[in-house]
């Protein structure tokens, strides 16, 4: 199995013939009198859910996925119709819903939007970027939301689309955008190609998609909320989910339009980054009162109405929640012309971003380090979060880069990640081999299971000279502690006790 950036190293090299109109016509005529579902791109939320639908609960769809015809697409096409699924993960269902659509010959993938004429089905599954300005401190001094590309990938669909077809959209998006900018667009579209605009489809739901053990059922099996701009968009949308998601465990719940759907989704991840932004400041007290903050918030989780308070951390990362209370609060005031910004949300983006800056910080300071000059330094993690192979945005890029600039030489492991795309580095596999090298500083920076309850990670540990090891995930056990307090000097965020 590879995962997007394992094969990154490969993506240059674009294969002499990929899909085009005759082989998109192949596949169709080989899925006779099957319902086409077309999934615009096959990033980690679209080509998951290319999966699922075609894996469908009540329906046989052919399945196309379409992504952008450039060198950092070519090699994901190809590898998905050779029988290689780009995305790894810890989720078996990944590989066995693969192998059912090769078994079944249900799945293409290519970069030609001719694949859009033939779709019942279009979902969007594209990037919506925000482009954050910070200082050298990692601290957020503005931003913007570009809508071009977005724009770009709907009219793709708009000049190639039928016109009776349903546009779902999954990407996070500014709310007001399918009313404000995506239902006019395709309106435009197909006015110029002389078909119908009125009896299209346009309905929004957003992706809960978590890369990890779940995978698959983040989308076949969760809850998922949904509406239309308009009831007889919002009804075929309905119909549509339904034959994908297991709806009878996991019933559908319909907001009132498009903008209210798309509030909800930047709303539900802006209320976990202030979760954790607020969870940081309390990091700090615990750290500055001797308080183990990790046992506090145990206690607190006991409370049904406080189980949801979060640990302490490195900092945010992924692709939702570092972005999403910025597209709210953009949204805000460039779609409904308000003179304010939704300020706490963005402050919280703020407090987050500034983590790894804390964290290589206090590493200095409880060591008692000038500088990092020549300090032989040892990663073990540099995924977003646990048991993935997701860089985008990963908190640990912050904190290696701080390390790197400060004179350190740094070694990387992850069981996941092969390739870190965003720094164009190899990361190494084999936890034995990264425990043999010579190491001044550990430092856990992602809590993946291999590292969890590691007899070989102790083991190895404990074989070593005194090092300075600086948890920043509270990955270690109380009874781990004690025994690595016995030779090594160990440091944990949000453990003001140790």
């Amino acid at each position: 199995m590879y995962s997007i950036n394992q094969l990154n190293g490969q993506k240059h090299l674009i294969p002499k013939e990929l899909n085009d109109k005759k082989e998109i016509d192949l596949f169709l005529s080989n899925n006779k009198d099957k319902k086409v579902v077309v999934v615009q791109g096959l990033g980690f939320v679209g080509a998951v859910m290319s999966l699922v639908c075609a894996n469908s609960i009540l329906e046989d769809y052919a399945v196309i996925g379409v992504d952008l015809p450039n060198k950092d697409n070519y090699w994901k096409i190809h590898s998905i119709n050779n029988g290689i699924f780009p995305i790894k993960a810890s989720d078996p269902k990944i590989d066995h819903f693969f192998e059912k659509s090769i078994k079944k010959k249900n799945f293409l993938a290519t970069y030609d939007s001719y694949a859009y004429s033939k779709a019942d089905y279009i979902i969007v599954d594209i990037n919506l970027d925000v482009n954050k300005e910070s200082n050298f401190n990692g601290e957020l001094k503005n931003y913007q939301v570009n809508l071009t590309n977005f724009k770009k990938g709907i009219k793709s669909i708009g000049d190639n689309c039928k016109e009776d077809i349903l546009i779902l959209v999954e990407t996070t998006v500014p709310p007001g955008t399918c009313a404000k900018v995506i239902k006019p667009l395709i309106e435009k579209c197909l006015i110029a190609r002389s078909l119908s605009s009125k009896v299209f489809k346009l309905g929004h739901s957003y992706e809960r998609v978590m890369p990890g053990p779940n995978y698959i059922d983040s989308i076949q099996n969760f809850y998922r909320v949904y509406s239309g701009v308009d009831k007889k968009s919002a009804d075929a949308t309905e119909k549509f989910l339904k034959t994908i998601i297991s709806t009878k465990n996991y019933p559908l719940t319909r907001l009132g339009n498009t903008n209210s759907t798309e509030l909800a989704k930047v709303l539900e991840n802006s209320y976990r980054a202030m979760n954790i932004a607020f969870a940081t400041e309390w990091s700090r007290f615990a750290e500055e009162s001797d308080v183990n903050l990790y046992e506090v918030v145990d206690a607190i989780r006991m409370r049904p109405t406080h189980s949801n308070l979060m640990y302490p951390g490195i900092g945010v990362g992924g692709y939702c929640l570092t972005k999403d209370p910025l597209l709210a609060s953009w949204a805000k005031q460039h779609h409904f012309n308000s003179d304010e910004p939704l300020l706490q949300s963005e402050f919280g983006v703020k407090t987050n971003d500034k983590m790894p800056l804390f964290a290589f910080n206090y590493m200095k300071k409880v060591f008692n380090l000038s500088n990092l000059n020549e300090t032989k330094m040892t990663f073990l993690g540099v995924s977003y979060r646990s048991n993935i192979a997701d860089t985008r945005y990963s908190p640990v890029e912050s904190f290696y880069k701080f390390c790197l600039t400060d004179g350190a030489q740094i070694n990387l492991h992850d069981p996941y990640v092969s390739y870190w795309e965003e720094l164009e580095l190899s990361i190494d596999h084999d936890l034995f081999l990264v425990l043999n090298n010579h190491i001044d500083i550990l430092i856990i920076s992602t809590s993946h299971d291999e590292y969890k309850n590691s007899t070989l990670l102790i083991n190895e540990l404990m074989k070593k000279d005194k090092l300075m090891i600086l948890d920043t995930v509270g990955l270690f056990s109380d009874t781990e502690i004690n025994i690595l307090l016995t030779k090594h000097n160990i440091k944990i965020l949000g453990r003001g006790d140790i």
